[in-house]
């Protein structure tokens, strides 16, 4: 809103205006901070509350009490307890451009503030608080209302970054930021989507409702982290700016962001923003601005607070990335569990560095609610800056021809009634011989962390399916040379090494065959966990989903599922033919009670294998690692104990060698794996 729209108001009209933009504010707030599902994109809301602060410093009789420019903007819920911040836990006020963050500056240093700044990226997640006693984790809680928090304290000691007990015996309130890294969002949501779920809408949001979990096995398998950056109160510490803040905290054991830089004028700061507004993509996490703080800690403490934000420091939003684009076409695809799900289909565009030309519309009521219609020009963003996402059409050049888009009643691959099962917002197949499921199922089975059949990708699989050569996953174990030679660009040598792959699967730990069924919410870890308690098919199939929920980290939601698909015909029949295929149903990995009395010199190790392994794949050489008692991680920290390097280690190997953590070649690994054999 123009300063001279603003000046032409009268009071009441801004009065309107602006009870208008606080119900939008709020409404939106609420479904961001407590259903963490937002409906508008984070520059929609900055816009508006930008309008309300611009009517409010205008008219400031018109500002009320419970504005939200008066309010921090967290709200707790009803099922966790109480904490009460006894030094409120605050936002911070928020700048657009480098001209206002140039005015912050220099207006603090004209106040007689030391022109010192640290700057820090401003991480997307959610802000958290941590309370030590004598060194030990007593109370861990949410920002909430800035005033009063949720105590989470049993789902953030599921969270590896954050120590239980401290290096040193200190008592404090620790403060930082709990986030999602990009690859688990990204698994997240895709599994999300196999299930039938609403897929969340970015990392932060994801992040928050993996917190906010009665249960803290789900908060557990999110793969959460931290960086901690900031404390209620400086008594027991040393520093006395905020940049030796970061490196006590390091020294105590927490997680902090290491990409942060003490800025001695306002070129430096500026060359700070735009290295990280161009690295912020290649970045494991997500981020969203820069954050500016005053160095010195006395400085902080002599400036103070407003109602809501620190007068010491200011959060440089980055503009939103997006790009305009025109849908050329709605498809739908099945998925292995029946999911149906639409996908954009649009004119090629640059966006974050890399070409986009399709954009999942996640599921029939997201694509009712954008409305989206065949020859929209669209406006195209990364949701966290990874997953190309649709944030609204643009009405002035829709089509007049444009009709709203249809949502399909049938499936696309069998042409059977689509359902919405157990109130899902997805559409789905339930037909158990549709050929778009049973193709992603078989695909599923041959991976590499099921039943890792080389060279059965999913070119090879829709020709068997469409040769008829196949009808399920046991039918792998029937096929011949002379089948396989009949495939296009198929020869004798390709027929021959798939034909090996198939026959050395046949003897596959039980782990991975139940894994490789594609049973819901049953992943490698689950099947493992499963296959190691009951040793057998037989008596997986037996148990019942509360017997099998009693294994550690496992839970009723696996149980169920399990018990449910064993209880139908189909997969009896299944397990039957591959049984007389000669498919092992055998548990051949270690016990546990085999694994705490190992003697072998990886029990209770975390190791990372990084590289290119040419003795042995990367999933021989887990499941190996696994059986002798090992934890093997995907990414290093300062818990791990070894990594392993194969050919091209990359950013894992420089880390390792930073943090001093003991480093084996291939070569090494492999002698010392023979020796324990």
């Amino acid at each position: 809103m123009a300063e001279q729209e603003i000046n032409q108001l009268t009071p009441d009209q801004a009065a309107e205006q602006a009870a208008d933009l606080r119900t939008k504010l709020k409404n939106w707030a609420t479904e961001y901070y407590t259903y963490d599902a937002p409906s508008v994109e984070d520059s929609v809301y900055d816009q508006a509350y930008e309008q309300l602060v611009a009517l409010e410093t205008a008219f400031p009789q018109i500002v009320t009490a419970d504005s939200p420019t008066q309010e921090v903007g967290d709200t707790t819920l009803p099922e966790f307890t109480k904490v009460p911040h006894d030094v409120p836990m605050l936002s911070l006020g928020d700048v657009f451009s480098v001209a206002e963050l140039r005015n912050f500056t220099h207006r603090l240093v004209e106040q007689g503030v030391k022109p010192e700044f640290n700057c820090e990226l401003k991480i997307d997640g959610l802000a958290i608080s941590l309370r030590y006693e004598n060194g030990k984790l007593v109370q861990g809680s949410t920002r909430g209302n800035g005033q009063i928090g949720e105590d989470i304290t049993a789902n953030l000691k599921t969270i590896k970054s954050i120590p239980h007990q401290l290096n040193k015996p200190v008592t404090v309130e620790v403060r930082g930021e709990c986030y999602m890294p990009k690859e688990s969002f990204v698994k997240l949501n895709q599994q999300r989507q196999t299930d039938g779920l609403a897929p969340f809408a970015n990392p932060r949001n994801a992040a928050a409702g993996s917190l906010r979990q009665l249960d803290s096995k789900v908060t557990s398998s999110r793969n959460l982290s931290s960086f901690m950056y900031n404390v209620a109160d400086y008594d027991d510490l040393e520093a006395n700016t905020q940049s030796e803040l970061l490196a006590e905290l390091k020294a105590l054991g927490f997680n902090i962001n290491e990409n942060y830089q003490v800025a001695a004028n306002f070129a430096e700061i500026n060359e700070y923003v735009d290295k990280y507004q161009v690295q912020r993509d290649d970045l494991p996490y997500g981020i969203d601005g820069i954050v500016i703080k005053v160095n010195d800690l006395a400085s902080q403490l002599q400036l103070g607070n407003t109602v809501k934000v620190p007068r010491w420091a200011i959060a440089y939003k980055f503009p939103p990335e997006e790009a305009e684009t025109v849908v050329r076409d709605i498809e739908w695809t099945v998925g292995r569990t029946g999911v149906v799900t639409p996908t954009a289909v649009m004119d090629p565009v640059i966006l974050a560095g890399t070409t986009v030309a399709r954009a999942s519309l996640h599921n029939p009521d997201y694509l009712t609610e954008k409305d989206i219609r065949i020859g929209d020009t669209v406006k195209l963003h990364k949701a966290g800056d990874i997953i190309p996402e649709i944030s609204t059409y643009i009405a002035a050049k829709r089509p007049k021809t444009a009709v709203r888009y249809v949502i399909p009643t049938t499936c696309p691959s069998c042409d059977s009634e689509l359902v919405h099962l157990d109130e899902e917002v997805a559409l789905r197949c339930i037909n158990p011989k549709c050929p778009a499921q049973l193709t992603e199922g078989l695909a599923h089975f041959a991976s590499r962390n099921a039943m890792n059949i080389d060279g059965l990708g999913p070119k090879i699989i829709q020709q068997l399916f469409a040769k008829q050569l196949v009808s399920d996953v046991a039918g792998l174990y029937t096929l011949t040379f002379e089948q396989l030679v009949t495939l296009d660009k198929f020869g004798e040598k390709s027929a021959n090494n798939l034909l090996n792959a198939i026959e050395n699967s046949r003897d596959n730990s039980l782990e991975r065959l139940l894994f490789g069924l594609g049973i819901r919410h049953v992943g490698a870890k689950a099947a493992r966990l499963i296959a190691q308690r009951f040793g057998n098919m037989a008596a997986i199939m037996a148990a019942s989903a509360e017997e099998i929920a009693e294994i550690n980290s496992v839970g009723l939601v696996i149980g169920d599922s399990i018990a449910t698909y064993f209880a139908t015909p189909e997969a009896i029949e299944l397990i039957n033919s591959l049984q007389q295929v000669g498919v092992n149903m055998e548990y051949h990995g270690v016990q546990e009670a085999d694994l705490a009395a190992s003697d072998s010199f990886f029990n209770g190790k975390r190791v990372v294998l990084t590289g290119k392994l040419e003795t042995f794949s990367r999933a021989t050489a887990t499941e190996w690692l696994q059986n002798h008692g090992a934890k093997v991680s995907s990414s290093v920290s300062k818990n791990t104990d070894l990594l392993v390097v194969g050919a091209d280690p990359g950013s894992k190997y420089t880390k390792a060698q930073e943090l001093g953590i003991e480093i084996w070649n291939e070569s090494r690994f492999d002698e010392v794996m023979n020796s324990e054999e």
